[in-house]
């Protein structure tokens, strides 16, 4: 090696290395020499050669043989990533008489003319206008499954079914307390958009089921309002009418109506006091 110049000593390095072209792709690239037909290919293990390579998921490393950069870390990803549907959740709330079902309605009849397979889910409950529909307060009305529970829809709707569907719209929300669970799966595991429309609030505008708890999972939240039915003004609670004292007290105009804040607050006194009255007279009836 002392005998030999720079020069000699470059140029024999470079006559030992393969030539690739630089518009062929190494993947593509191979090398044959004059005294040997042999030749080799550069081609970076893929999933179909090495089904042993795990998709980058929390707490799952890669093998360093099959992966040996974070770019094609990402590549990978990106392609899985690719083949994995995005669902999204949606929520309308408001009280009675505010358009909540027909919302509803509007959109997931807006998404089947985009022709994505839909489905609409009430709750057993809710009887007012028949059991398999749900009909809106102007009388719109449109196919339904009517459950008991969420948890349930999967299998009465079939598993095969369920997989070809790109969109749940959800009525009456208020009235199924698995709807945090059934939302969050079926957006974030299965990919699916789901459409939420159901009372925030009771009669004594305090929380009503599980509706906002969905809140932080939502990508879009509507508060809708109504026309209070005292003044005309935007009417942002429900009062109830009767002395009923439950939660659930399912009904229409005939126990409720929309009114704005001022008639609310007057409204409940209005009412407590009725009650106060109504419990005197009982009590004189009783002594008589």
């Amino acid at each position: 090696m002392l005998g030999i110049s720079g020069s000699r000593m470059k140029a024999l390095l470079i006559s030992s290395v393969p030539h690739i072209s630089k518009t062929i792709p190494l993947s593509l690239a191979s090398s044959s020499s004059s005294s040997s037909s042999k030749s080799f290919s550069f081609s970076p293990p893929t999933l179909l050669q090495n089904p042993n390579i795990l998709l980058p998921k929390p707490n799952i490393f890669l093998p360093k043989s099959s992966i040996s950069s974070a770019q094609n870390i990402r590549c990978v990803q990106m392609e899985a990533e690719s083949h994995q549907r995005s669902g999204e959740i949606h929520v309308i709330v408001g009280p009675m008489f505010a358009g909540k079902t027909t919302t509803l309605l509007r959109k997931v009849q807006s998404e089947r003319g985009d022709g994505r397979n839909v489905a609409i889910i009430k709750s057993i409950k809710d009887t007012r206008y028949g059991l398999d529909s749900i009909v809106t307060h102007d009388g719109v009305k449109f196919p339904c499954w009517p459950l008991k529970d969420l948890s349930s829809f999967k299998q009465k709707f079939s598993p095969e079914a369920y997989d070809q569907l790109d969109v749940i719209g959800i009525d009456e929300a208020q009235f199924f307390e698995d709807l945090y669970d059934f939302c969050s799966e079926a957006a974030d595991r299965d990919g699916k958009k789901v459409i939420v429309a159901g009372l925030d609030g009771d009669y004594l505008r305090r929380k009503f089921g599980s509706v906002l708890d969905i809140i932080p999972l939502a990508d879009s939240v509507t508060k809708l309002t109504a026309r209070c039915e005292l003044c005309g003004k935007r009417a942002f609670f429900t009062l109830r009418k009767t002395e009923e004292m439950q939660t659930e007290l399912i009904g229409g105009a005939e126990v409720y109506m929309p009114v704005c804040r001022q008639h609310y607050v007057g409204g409940q006194v209005a009412i407590e006091a009725a009650r106060v009255v109504l419990e005197s007279q009982v009590q004189c009836g009783s002594y008589a």
